[in-house]
């Protein structure tokens, strides 16, 4: 199965060596991240660094590494679908069109903990919890 990372987990696990790294990194799944996500990485990189306590290079070692575990999906392959992602969650979050636009080019469903993913009925939301039942099962 397909699973769509939002920003908010890829942050998490680079924040922190727990859970949802793991989840990362265990995965059975083939997860995927809009490459946006890395100019939001890059964008908020400081404060990042000081939350993390990395070096900024522990940093750039660490998102190397992870990027291990998921596939990188460059904007022109969601093209596309911005137009119907933008209909779907632009009026919520216009940062969030691009993963529902990766979600609707791959047909796939989205790992996510923001609630506001919920207001649209069209891609299937997994949470940190369903992710974790996923893997227990």
């Amino acid at each position: 199965m397909n699973i769509v990372i939002d920003a908010n987990i890829l942050i998490a696990a680079l924040l922190k060596n727990g859970k949802i790294r793991e989840l990362i990194v265990n995965s059975p799944h083939r997860l995927l991240v809009p490459d946006i996500h890395f100019q939001e990485i890059e964008e908020h990189k400081e404060e990042l660094l000081e939350k993390s306590k990395l070096s900024a290079g522990e940093f750039a070692t660490l998102i190397s590494t992870l990027s291990n575990y998921f596939s990188i999906i460059e904007s022109n392959k969601i093209l596309f679908f911005l137009e119907e992602a933008e209909e779907l969650i632009g009026t919520i979050d216009k940062d969030d069109v691009p993963i529902i636009a990766t979600a609707l080019a791959y047909n796939c469903s989205i790992w996510s903990d923001d609630k506001h993913f919920l207001k649209q009925n069209k891609i299937k939301i997994f949470k940190t919890s369903d992710i974790m039942n996923m893997t227990e099962e």
